[in-house]
């Protein structure tokens, strides 16, 4: 009768723990030890069964010193003892030497030998799904009875009940993260006014949503855009796609396997990441498109002036004078189109200039050439325009006027940027003749370049331009 007792104590006590709480790591091991206490059981093992690796794995225990190991014991159904039970869909019980069963299984790090007996029974959601099994051992040879056999069947089916709650509450906690996860990725995407800011929030989100050591948004090219974290042992790809198109995709890695549901959120978080990437596309092409039309307005006032202020010279020859016109129109087109290759808002004046020097020297004839000595100098679209027009000018002069070599330096000396163009010609005249091009570099220096132009006759011809860096 106290036998009775205790096992209809025990069957009450586990409906409670069961319906306590939702934590299955805490139910798991409070049934452990019920169980143990009630049976006269000096160990109780409760495995859960694994859908994805198709393991029973090692939850909770009593009576053994699972807490300490490093690794959780695993075996398949059908491995083992306990692995019977849960393939058979059915009680196993071994009196004594459990041990020397051809089914017993050896665990490294769990101590099993000193029990000489086990029952093993399957925990069955329903009676059907395997959820897990759980066994009972004792130290001393012992027959369970029917009565503790239908108890511990029992016990299992209030087990399997927890285990279904538990996933679904699991599984409701899960899309409540996924929920918040894509109302953060929805916010940033709509108030910021910068695409680097949405799509490193999203990275950022895609770690904390899917618990990884690392994510990277990589773009269509292959490049690694936005990486946070680290890459670890499994990883997950998500392409991106725009409008059947691929832009890009999206990268998780973490150190344990990624389940469908993974799978599932890291495809939303993309769909986002697809739409924050290709609206900061837009709204970059949008402000390229007005930056261009401002630099082509500008330079087509620039064209109207020069031409303007050629056409006041009445002692130049129309044909050289429509030739001078071109090369300038060509010079400003040189800037506009490094400014476009560089998408960048300023220039490198030593491979503009080198640019320059060819288109200015392609129709010359034999015998001349143009020797350049360019450092590295970064200068505003605007002021590199003005630039490329007074360097354009000034070798053009030495064409036409200088000897058979000249020569171009470009640096920077004190805060100065100093334009150098020497040739090895007669050098100025007595009376330095003040034609069109010498005008339009002139102004350009002073008002453009806020710098100064000098005229240096000494066995041939040197002009300097210097100005603020």
């Amino acid at each position: 009768m106290d036998r009775r007792e205790r096992h209809l104590r025990l069957l009450t006590d586990t409906i409670e723990a069961v319906n306590s709480t939702l934590d299955l790591e805490q139910v798991l091991a409070q049934v452990a030890s019920k169980v143990a206490v009630a049976l006269d059981a000096d160990a109780c093992f409760v495995y859960l069964f694994d859908e994805r690796s198709g393991e029973l794995v090692l939850r909770a225990t009593h009576g053994t010193r699972v807490e300490r190991m490093t690794q959780r014991p695993r075996m398949r159904p059908g491995e083992g003892i306990t692995g019977s039970a849960a393939l058979e869909r059915g009680p196993v019980m071994i009196a004594s030497q459990a041990n020397a069963d051809p089914r017993f299984k050896t665990f490294a790090n769990l101590v099993e030998d000193q029990y000489e007996s086990i029952l093993a029974v399957p925990i069955l959601a329903r009676g059907e799904r395997l959820e897990g099994a759980l066994n009972v051992r004792t130290r001393e040879p012992r027959v369970f009875s029917e009565d503790e056999i239908d108890l511990l069947l029992a016990i299992a089916a209030q087990v399997a009940q927890s285990i279904e709650h538990a996933k679904l509450y699991a599984e409701a906690q899960r899309r409540v993260q996924e929920l918040e996860a894509l109302a953060r990725i929805s916010k940033a995407v709509s108030e910021s006014l910068y695409m680097e800011e949405s799509l490193e929030e999203i990275v950022k989100t895609t770690v904390d949503a899917l618990s990884a050591t690392g994510a990277a948004l990589v773009l269509e090219d292959g490049s690694v855009a936005w990486p946070e974290g680290r890459a670890d042992a499994y990883a997950i790809r998500q392409p991106l796609t725009w409008r059947g198109r691929p832009i890009g995709e999206l990268v998780a890695d973490r150190a344990t396997p990624f389940t469908e549901h993974d799978r599932g959120l890291l495809a939303s978080i993309a769909q986002q990441a697809a739409v924050a990437l290709e609206h900061g596309r837009a709204v970059m092409r949008g402000v390229l498109a007005q930056e261009i039309h401002h630099r082509v307005k500008n330079n087509l006032q620039t064209v109207a002036s020069l031409l303007r202020l050629q056409s006041r010279d009445d002692t130049v020859d129309p044909r050289k004078a429509l030739g001078d016109s071109v090369n300038r129109i060509l010079a400003i087109a040189a800037v506009h189109e490094v400014l476009t290759e560089q998408r960048d808002e300023e220039v490198d004046l030593a491979d503009l200039l080198d640019r320059l020097r060819a288109m200015l020297i392609q129709d010359v004839g034999v015998g001349r050439e143009i020797t350049v000595d360019f450092e590295p100098v970064l200068l505003p679209g605007t002021r590199a325009t003005a630039l490329a027009l007074v360097f354009s000018e000034l070798v053009g002069n030495a064409l036409e006027h200088g000897g058979a070599h000249i020569k171009a330096t470009l640096g920077v000396s004190d805060g100065e940027v100093l334009l150098a163009v020497i040739d090895d010609g007669p050098g100025l005249a007595p009376e330095p003749r003040r034609g069109t091009g010498l005008s339009i570099v002139r102004a350009l220096v002073r008002d453009e370049l806020r710098g100064s132009l000098e005229l240096i006759s000494d066995a041939g011809m040197r002009a300097e331009v210097r100005f603020p860096a």
